[in-house]
């Protein structure tokens, strides 16, 4: 993996982690919001730490996106777990929260098997004689292909 791709997953943990950080903050500054009345949301949004927060989340997003354009799921999501080190990081030290021995443990765990991820290949390889890495994704290019009928976690066929 080159080095532009460690920094990519680094941008999906620190831009997760300080944006989340950083709306939390912010909204504990702005106070209770709800829904039905839309200017305290409004209010809320123009916080600068909730606006710099909403800015970083969505670097997250771009961050994210990159990743999966070259990277596995099964890959990029668990790496991005790494946020929740930093983000008990810098909830107990920079906004003073309070982190519980069975949070710290938990955090732990999920390094763990962060760990157990990195050590495989971040992309599936394409089995011997197949010209796509994804089957599926091969048929639902090809415009005359059938439509296949996959079942989801729901049970909802798209």
């Amino acid at each position: 993996m080159s080095l532009r791709k460690y920094l990519v997953l680094a941008g999906v943990t620190v831009f997760a982690a300080a944006g989340d950080s950083m709306l939390s903050h912010g909204m504990k500054q702005a106070g209770n919001i709800s829904l039905d009345h839309l200017q305290g949301v409004v209010l809320a949004v123009l916080n600068p730490w909730v606006a710099v927060g909403i800015v970083l989340l969505l670097a997250f997003f771009a961050s994210y996106m990159n990743a999966l354009s070259w990277a596995d799921l099964t890959y990029v999501l668990p790496a991005t777990s790494l946020g929740y080190v930093l983000l008990a990081l810098l909830a107990k030290f920079a906004l003073h929260e309070q982190v519980s021995p069975m949070r710290w443990i938990g955090i732990v765990l999920i390094s763990g098997g962060v760990g157990f991820v990195a050590g495989g290949p971040a992309l599936t390889e394409p089995e011997a004689g197949a010209s796509s890495p994804s089957p599926l994704l091969a048929k639902e290019a090809s415009s005359d292909a059938p439509r296949v009928d996959v079942p989801t976690i729901s049970g909802v066929k798209r």
